[in-house]
């Protein structure tokens, strides 16, 4: 496999994201709901970071079951937090083609927030099929499938501390 961003990449991007997040909702309290699985290690590092009182929830979707290409997404909403009159950050690992983000926001617009942001670690370039943009963003990457960082292939990789390309020799 090849690395596409390093370690020491991704914790400076995540200062960064802290201190625009934490000036964004300064003086006001902020649900952060992270879309399990592949997110996990950046909702924990990214919270480290913030200078803000917050809650934390998940909900698990997913629309990739083997392989690298995405299927039918499915949604569980077991460890959903209240965000009713609450500002929420709604932040998933990767924007890819956008429906699985567009589809959560529909979801959690539905329980009334008070605000609707989305944050996405990695923004795949070229392959949107929404109108939709993230609000923040940690890289804009090529259009290759990525794992490490909680993303995964077939649940394999998500413990490696940086992001990297699988090679076709990694996926036989």
């Amino acid at each position: 496999m090849r690395v596409l961003l390093s370690e020491s990449q991704i914790a400076a991007r995540l200062d960064e994201l802290g201190h625009e997040l934490s000036a964004a909702y300064r003086g006001r309290p902020l649900t952060v709901v992270g879309v399990l699985t592949g997110s996990l290690l950046f909702v924990a590092d990214l919270m480290r970071k913030l200078d803000v009182p917050h809650q934390v929830g998940f909900l698990q979707a997913s629309s990739y079951r083997t392989g690298t290409k995405a299927g039918t997404l499915s949604v569980n909403r077991e460890y959903f937090p209240e965000i009713t009159d609450r500002d929420v950050m709604l932040i998933d690992d990767i924007f890819d083609t956008g429906c699985t983000l567009s589809t959560l926001l529909e979801l959690l617009q539905a329980a009334r927030p008070r605000s609707l942001r989305t944050a996405v670690l990695l923004w795949k370039e070229g392959t949107q099929k929404v109108a939709l943009q993230p609000d923040y963003f940690g890289f804009k990457i090529p259009n290759e499938f990525v794992v490490g960082y909680g993303l995964d292939h077939n649940q394999d990789y998500r413990h490696l501390p940086h992001i990297a390309v699988l090679e076709a020799s990694d996926l036989a």
